[in-house]
């Protein structure tokens, strides 16, 4: 096995690289494998370990990997700063100004990305090159999970890691726990490796040091914390937007089948379900008016609990009108949002009330 030469940077000794994602697409199992594939086949030394809060599906997840020669130790244990490479796992991360924290013109990235919703190539911070792979979709039709496909791009645009050892790694660590999934995983490395392409990176007209994030601007320290420590972005609030999680599948309501009972507000972890004060069947009751899809994850628990089949699994790229904010961010806070959406999002249970209560407004 002879030792690879890495492309590392002449600042750090490493080469080093972040995985933005969100809990549920796999990116801390993405950089695990990433990690041992370097010790493993590369013969190099490697590390890799991830960033999360509450291990639940929605929730931001950071994982980080760092390579480096076989005669160098590895003395950094902290997270990756300035990555030689990100790794966005969904383009509905985009807007998050923390993803792209310390990112600069020797930063490559790679996005996964719907089809006909690609990003324009202009971007907060100058980058040196943008690679774009149909995960979902690519997942969907291999009957694998988006960080297998992830990771067969990501070893395409590193160079030095070839496609054998990417599917290697992955018989060797899920081949025996997870042995019915093995080939459709396997052919999610090859597709990723296979079809990710370069995409076109636009001048902004800004000098890199203007578009260069500054933690201080987009996050809060000792100093600049609100009082009572307050978390702005606690889950399943009306500020938080947790459709990228979704795998391809979401819940479609037929309002026509249902019999108000419930059943689906008291399984959704979201409280994405909209109930008014109406009438069913001659009786005043509280009505089912749909779903507020900017929280709905795609968990389709509300699919299994439905009696009567009011609810029902649907392929998220053929409802564009409902799954429209994917591609048209900065539409999200305009008053006609959630009726584009489907529901009223100010009715979605304690979410409205919690982001009044962040306001500082009355409830």
């Amino acid at each position: 096995m002879s030792q690879r030469k890495l492309p590392v940077n002449h600042r750090t000794g490493y080469y080093e690289i972040r995985l933005e994602s969100i809990g549920g697409l796999g990116a801390n199992l993405c950089g695990k494998m990433l990690g041992e594939l370097g010790v493993r086949y590369l013969n190099i030394n490697s590390m890799s370990f991830s960033s999360y809060g509450s291990e639940k599906t929605g929730t931001p997840v950071k994982g980080y990997i760092r390579y480096c020669e076989k005669n160098k130790e590895i003395r950094v244990h902290s997270a990756v700063i300035h990555p030689d490479l990100l790794v966005i796992f969904h383009q509905g991360l985009l807007g998050d100004k923390t993803v792209w924290e310390g990112c600069g013109e020797d930063t490559e990235i790679i996005i996964g990305v719907n089809r006909g919703q690609e990003p324009s190539g202009e971007f907060p911070v100058q980058v040196k090159r943008c690679h774009t792979v149909f995960a979902q979709e690519i997942a969907m039709e291999t009957h694998s999970r988006i960080n297998m496909v992830m990771l067969g791009a990501i070893a395409k645009v590193l160079g030095f890691i070839k496609q054998e050892e990417a599917v290697q790694i992955c018989k060797d660590m899920l081949g025996s726990k997870y042995p019915e999934s093995l080939s459709g995983n396997l052919e999610g490395i090859r597709r990723g490796y296979d079809e990710v392409t370069v995409s076109e990176v636009k001048e902004s007209g800004h000098s890199h040091s203007e578009k260069s994030t500054d933690r201080n601007e987009s996050g809060w320290g000792y100093a600049t914390a609100p009082i009572g420590g307050i978390n702005p972005r606690i889950g399943s609030t009306a500020v938080v937007d947790l459709s990228p999680s979704r795998q391809g599948y979401f819940p479609i309501f037929k309002k026509e089948k249902c019999i108000n009972c419930g059943m689906c507000d008291s399984t959704c972890p979201d409280m994405v379900f909209q109930f008014v004060r109406g009438q069913y069947q001659g009786k005043e009751m509280m009505i089912n008016k749909g779903l507020d899809y900017y929280h709905c994850k795609g968990c389709l628990r509300c699919v299994d609990v439905c009696p009567v089949n009011a609810l029902v699994s649907g392929v998220e790229a053929e409802h564009p009108k409902k799954s429209f904010f994917m591609a048209n961010k900065d539409l999200l806070r305009r008053p006609d949002y959630y009726s584009k959406a489907g529901a009223d999002g100010y009715i979605t249970s304690e979410a409205y009330f919690t982001e009044k209560r962040m306001e500082g407004g009355e409830v």
